[in-house]
């Protein structure tokens, strides 16, 4: 039986990682799975997480540090994420360099990659433009450093990996 529903869960303040969560649900439609794409604390509302085969959580980076929402998720929700397969994504640098290299998770990642035994990480380029929330994300595009270093293909192409991995696995039991 193939795994066919997965929960693409994010945290995100300024809406990029929002918007990764929605090209990874739609990647893993195309893939041929079922993908509900929500904020964590949505998903942390759902109860038990009986109805997916798998989970897919991501969080923006600021400072070095995941979004609180997603962080919490994966804590209340450890023991039903430790029974699912699990990847992790965070959204971050505001430069080229998570699409010239694997980059380690940050800190609290990868304490929460430990908690659920997550199956792996990746870290995509993220995005702060004009519209950002927060002081310190104002003055960053003020000082020139915003853009988006989102690239669609390596999300597309890690979206994809992990969708043949449930489709491989499932085969293979």
């Amino acid at each position: 039986m193939t795994p066919s529903h997965v929960l693409v869960a994010y945290g995100s303040k300024n809406g990029s990682t929002a918007q990764i969560a929605q090209w990874i649900g739609q990647d893993l439609r195309e893939s041929g799975l079922t993908a509900d794409v929500l904020p964590a604390a949505e998903a942390a509302a759902l109860g038990d997480l009986d109805a997916y085969d798998a989970v897919l959580l991501g969080s923006g980076l600021y400072a070095g540090r995941w979004v609180g929402e997603a962080t919490r998720f994966a804590r209340r929700r450890r023991h039903a994420l430790a029974r699912l397969p699990v990847w992790l994504f965070s959204s971050g640098p505001l430069d080229a360099s998570a699409e010239e290299r694997e980059i380690p998770p940050a800190p609290g990642a990868a304490r929460v990659a430990a908690l659920i035994d997550a199956r792996g990480h990746t870290t995509f380029g993220g995005r702060l433009g004009e519209d950002a929330r927060g002081f310190i994300a104002r003055q960053i595009v003020k000082q020139g450093k915003g853009g988006d270093f989102r690239d669609r293909e390596h999300i597309r192409r890690w979206a994809r990996s992990v969708a043949a991995e449930l489709t491989g696995a499932a085969r293979n039991t």
